[in-house]
């Protein structure tokens, strides 16, 4: 195997006989293979958009596919079989229709893939058609066509939330196709990639806004709301991911059973969302970020739910308590495809539950663009009054990896005249901090989800515009955590926005080049974190 896609490879290189993350080689050829199938589906799609047909099964299904690769949400090998034969069905399928109007072009071989008949086989096609054997002979260009592969991966994650929510949008299938397929070619120069790559940021802002869309408009804009940390008796079901409708239908299928709901990791901020809040079992907050699951998970004395993305490798202690939805997967983990969540409620009766109410305190979230617009006149009479210098977004993944507690040193670090947002799974090392506030306006602003990314960017927006100014000119400045490929695309969509001077770590992306990062560097302003201290003395002056 050879894969470099997240930010905890291998010495920070890549991963080349088991992932850090869990993944096995097998698993990680079938997912390069899975990609490069998606790559020749796209070009037979991009070519029927030309001649008039467009496949809506075809564009849902390559957001979902696509999705599937990402670090952290599907291990199983065996659910990458049915993926390689209903791509090829869907592609082959459009090629009958443009044959039916005559048009018959001279196919790349990735549009000719014919599946192996068996694992083995499969796994040996996978190998083949990995990101070493890329046959682009520039290092550049092939540092960047991995970008846009990635962010084209965190694109379809916020595509296929949105999707689920019923909002989707054709142009932004067109661009993943249209890019998937461009990464196929040999004839472009390093410019035209760069451009590509805005492109992808440019699809990721439209999916966001999807995504914002279908949870707002399905759930209400959220509230803010405080959140125990303790529990409450009785037996409980913990949820993790980021998926709202499965959290729904959670809430609806234990409605008067006696059990409890508590979310894990980045469902934390479904707390703020008044259509989840209204159901007296929602009642509180378990655990940290998704690489705590170990420990976290053997202690909770309930059922487990994984929604989305975010899975480790489940330990013995908890194996017969965990199951899985959506495109999620491990080997031996029960998983749940119709949404019939009996399985995990019955586990939870089984299970002893919390012996009593105890109390760890509570954090506040619920900051949606929303929320913060609504106090609008007072944050910038306190910026113009002077009470607030300086705004930091803190946001991103968090991770295991060292180097993090930069992290929660920061935050503990900004000045008492400063405000701190943050969304994401990187907020756990600093989320439980008491900050205070600043006339009324918490110091310490929890916008949400990583999905939550288009709250960040409406918000200063309507900053700029209100000072009148760009969002360079803002008293703002970005400190970013990265770890998958959704945090690749949020970072394209800033570049595509013009955002400069973002401070970025623990590490910088292996996939870069030294002259991709240069021109980052050069044209952004990119730079990679130091120290706390250094940082903010350099940023504050």
């Amino acid at each position: 195997m050879y894969c470099y896609q997240c930010e905890q490879t291998a010495k920070g290189q890549a991963c080349t006989k088991i992932g850090v993350c869990g993944k096995q080689p097998e698993v990680a050829a079938l997912q390069d293979l899975l990609v490069y199938a998606l790559q020749g589906l796209s070009l037979v799609a991009v070519e029927a958009r030309r001649a008039g047909v467009n496949d809506e099964a075809a564009n849902v299904f390559t957001a979902k596919a696509m999705f599937s690769t990402l670090t952290n949400v599907n291990f199983d090998p065996e659910r990458f079989l049915p993926l390689l034969r209903d791509c090829v069905t869907y592609r082959e399928d459009l090629k009958a229709a443009l044959a039916a109007k005559g048009v018959t072009p001279a196919w790349n071989e990735a549009a000719g893939f014919v599946p192996a008949p068996d694992l083995a086989g499969l796994v040996a096609q996978g190998q083949a058609h990995g990101i070493e054997k890329d046959p682009e002979p520039n290092a550049d260009i092939k540092s960047l066509k991995q970008t846009v592969i990635y962010g084209i991966k965190g694109v379809a994650a916020y595509l296929d939330h949105a999707e689920i929510l019923g909002q989707s949008d054709d142009s932004v299938y067109a661009s993943i196709q249209e890019l998937l397929a461009d990464t196929l070619r040999l004839d472009l120069d390093l410019g035209a990639w760069v451009q590509r790559a805005l492109d992808c940021g440019n699809a990721n802002i439209r999916a966001m806004e999807l995504l914002d869309a279908g949870n707002t408009g399905a759930y209400g804009h959220p509230e803010p709301t405080r959140v125990p940390l303790g529990a409450r008796a009785g037996k409980a079901i913990l949820i993790s991911g980021h998926d709202l409708r499965d959290l729904e239908l959670l809430l609806q299928q234990t409605e008067g059973t006696g059990v409890n709901i508590y979310t894990h990791g980045e469902m934390l901020p479904c707390h703020g969302y008044p259509e989840l809040k209204k159901y007296g079992h929602f009642h509180g907050h378990y655990g940290t970020a998704w690489q705590n699951q170990l420990k976290e998970f053997s202690e909770f004395p309930g059922a487990i739910l994984m929604t989305t993305n975010c899975i480790q490798k489940p330990s013995g202690a908890y194996m017969d308590n965990i199951f899985t939805t959506g495109l999620v997967g491990w080997p031996g983990v029960v998983h749940l495809e119709d949404k019939d969540f009996g399985p995990v409620i019955k586990r939870a009766r089984e299970l002893p539950g919390f012996a009593g109410d105890t109390d760890k305190g509570s954090v506040m979230v619920g900051f949606g663009r929303n929320a913060v617009m609504n106090v609008a006149g007072t944050v910038i009479d306190a910026v113009k009054g002077g009470a607030i210098r300086h705004f930091f977004l803190v946001a991103g993944c968090d991770g295991a990896k060292p180097g993090r507690n930069y992290y929660t040193e920061f935050v503990e670090k900004v000045p008492e005249d400063c405000v701190v947002l943050t969304l994401a799974c990187g907020k756990f090392r600093f989320f439980d901090k008491q900050l205070g506030d600043i006339g009324g306006i918490p110091r310490l602003l929890d916008v949400g989800q990583c999905n939550d990314a288009y709250s960040a960017v409406k918000i200063a927006l309507a900053l700029a515009e209100a000072f009148e100014c760009g969002v360079n000119d803002l008293p703002l400045s970005l400190v970013l955590s990265w770890y998958e490929q959704k945090a690749v695309a949020i970072l394209l969509s800033l570049l595509a926005l013009g955002v400069k001077d973002i401070r970025l770590g623990p590490s910088l992306p292996a996939f870069l080049t030294p002259n991709v990062l240069n021109h980052l560097v050069e044209h952004y302003d990119i730079k990679p974190i130091t120290t706390p201290d250094e940082d903010l003395k350099t940023i504050l002056g």
